[in-house]
């Protein structure tokens, strides 16, 4: 599988998402922007596409490689659903936005997990 991940529909959207959800966690509460609630938002959500970069560069023919970042990608997206719920929660985004996100999010990593579907049926041919 060919590692060029800007070419990919789920870095595309992780990469948009990412850009909104920094651009509205720079509102959230002073207290929260180091080491708070916006600044693990915007990490985990930026993880996920720097996971997808990092395993598709670090072993450019490497299936195997690049499914495990995929996987780990997968858990930035959860983490990131977490981060919303704290968002909302504690009312630092209204709950369409923090919805919304959470809907981005869990698309985003139903799209990580038909990669790493595909990377696995991938494998299971190449061992053949």
């Amino acid at each position: 599988m060919s590692k060029d991940v800007w070419a990919l529909e789920v870095f595309r959207r992780a990469y948009a998402l990412s850009l909104d959800v920094h651009r509205a966690t720079q509102d959230f509460p002073r207290t929260e922007q180091y080491g708070g609630v916006a600044e693990q938002l915007r990490r985990s959500s930026k993880s996920i596409c720097a996971l997808l970069v990092e395993g598709g560069g670090r072993q450019a023919n490497s299936d195997a490689e690049f499914r495990r970042y995929v996987v780990m990608a997968l858990g930035s997206a959860d983490e990131a659903r977490l981060w919303c719920a704290y968002a909302r929660d504690l009312g630092f985004a209204d709950v369409q936005t923090c919805g919304a996100w959470q809907a981005a999010f869990e698309e985003i990593a139903r799209m990580l997990q038909g990669l790493r579907r595909k990377l696995n049926a991938d494998l299971a041919h190449s061992d053949h």
